[in-house]
């Protein structure tokens, strides 16, 4: 038996890798950094070749001392709403990747919502006509780069999420995760496959497209993927959200995951694909049958301390280190960059900062910013049917003070487990039960175990009184949105 599973989480600020045994252990880790540019107002761009470029510099540095023929297969995390257009016979991009940030797309939702589409696309596909989902992207792009359709309805240019994206270059097969397509907007979740009527409202040919397939596959072999052999199968995707799902066991009721990283996603797995009243549904995975969930996306979490960082020139870490022991007083942040995600979905929102005077400091600014991720996932659990436990992941996470603060804010336990790289760990773990290595009884052991937990210490007028405050400035934002 081969003793390794390589799994690389593809993420918006980096790629890591992971190399694990079939206890579950991590042997070695690598990691590229991948960076950002905005072209525009609104518009956040990557190059697509420095994202396949940092896989391969991921993993190379992962597998550095071991031998590759070891590796039993490669599993996959990646970022989800992103968008990239490539070439079909080269798989090389034709212009430069579409964050999940990006805004562009929104004159075409209000033409749709207009046309009175909006609430049958989300019964369909369980999300709102925003944005942040890739059809609009995607609609976009080929209006810029093939708008009369015609090499895309030929499938001589292909679209599609960076899982897609990532298989077709890796293998040379043309296929995508059920999860990952179901962020696309252009899935029906009833019947788990493209809609024809949908790919017609947003004006994306179905032959542009990859083929949907499971979380497990099949999705082909890698080639010309050094240092790992030719013929190394690809054994499990997942969006990166999911993975983290995942990791924590979450396909057990009660168990909301809350990531923490640029933006945020808290996520539950649910009976049925029915759409929620303020969040999405999507599909989490799928290993045959598909498994549902409920998710709140927030845009901006770590990215409105990294935005604050570049404005103070300092670094992030110091201003979360400045937060834990200070009061922000009146102070309020809502960082409505390119508007809020859920529960409210306001695409008009703009950001606001107020209650700030000349005795302002650092430490208040920087309180407000650990703050404001607090309130929006608390905004999200209240949203969400009973949560027994709030399980906690990714960059931010590792700070006390925000987990104490959203215990204190949500009134509800909050546990983190010490593994920081879940998202990666997530698809390694599906790809070891698809080996026979681990049983999902084993992996709920796992998740259960070495937990950190926060418990509320807010009275429920403490609660209420914060709550209202922030509600009142988050109102603000959204009415001065209204008079842009």
């Amino acid at each position: 038996m081969k003793p390794y599973v390589l799994a690389v989480d593809q993420g918006t600020s980096s790629t890591k890798a992971l190399l694990v045994d079939a206890a579950g252990g991590i042997v070695s880790r690598g990691r590229a950094a991948l960076g950002q540019f905005h072209p525009g107002p609104g518009l956040v761009e990557q190059d697509a070749t420095e994202l396949l470029d940092g896989v391969r510099a991921a993993v190379a540095d992962c597998v550095r001392g071991t031998d590759p023929r070891d590796v039993a297969g490669l599993a996959l995390s990646t970022q989800r709403e992103s968008v990239v257009l490539w070439d079909a016979a080269t798989t090389k991009p034709v212009c430069p990747l579409v964050s999940w940030q990006d805004q562009r797309g929104g004159e075409r939702a209000a033409r749709l919502a207009a046309a009175g589409v909006g609430q049958e696309v989300r019964r369909r596909t369980g999300l709102p006509l925003d944005p942040m989902f890739s059809a609009l992207r995607m609609a976009a792009l080929l209006d810029s780069h093939d708008p009369s359709r015609a090499h895309s309805t030929a499938g001589s240019l292909r679209l599609g999420t960076v899982d897609a994206y990532l298989l077709h270059a890796l293998t040379g097969v043309p296929v995508t995760e059920a999860g990952n397509a179901s962020r696309t907007q252009l899935l029906d979740l009833a019947t788990g496959d493209w809609d024809d009527e949908l790919l017609d409202w947003f004006d994306v040919p179905r032959a542009a497209l990859s083929r949907i397939v499971p979380s497990t596959g099949p999705f082909g072999t890698l080639r010309g993927f050094a240092p790992l052999v030719d013929g190394t199968p690809v054994l499990a995707v997942m969006g990166d959200s999911h993975a983290a799902l995942f990791a924590h066991a979450g396909w057990r009721p009660g168990t909301v995951k809350a990531t923490y990283g640029t933006g945020s996603s808290v996520m539950t797995i649910a009976d049925s694909p029915a759409p929620a009243a303020d969040v999405c549904s999507t599909i989490a995975w799928s290993t045959g049958l598909p498994a549902y969930a409920h998710e709140a996306n927030i845009r901006s979490a770590g990215r409105t301390l990294t935005w604050l960082a570049d404005l103070l020139g300092t670094e992030p870490e110091h201003l979360i280190r400045l937060a834990a022991d200070a009061d922000a007083g009146d102070v309020t942040l809502v960082p409505a960059f390119g508007g809020i995600g859920a529960p409210w979905w306001d695409a008009q929102a703009v950001p606001l900062l107020a209650g700030f005077g000349l005795g302002t400091g650092r430490a208040q600014l920087a309180r407000a910013a650990l703050e404001s991720v607090a309130f929006q996932v608390g905004d999200v659990l209240a949203a969400l049917p009973g949560p027994r436990q709030i399980v906690a992941d990714g960059g931010l996470s590792r700070s006390d003070a925000l987990l104490q603060l959203q215990a204190d804010i949500s009134g509800v336990t909050v546990a983190r487990t010490r593994h920081h790289e879940l998202s990666a760990a997530g698809a390694a773990h599906l790809a070891g039960l698809g080996l026979g290595w681990w049983t999902t009884e084993d992996l709920a052991q796992r998740a259960d175990s070495d937990l950190q937990t926060f418990e509320p210490t807010w009275s429920d007028e403490q609660r209420r009184s914060a709550l209202g405050h922030w509600h009142q400035r988050l109102t603000a934002a959204r009415h001065l949105g209204t008079r842009r």
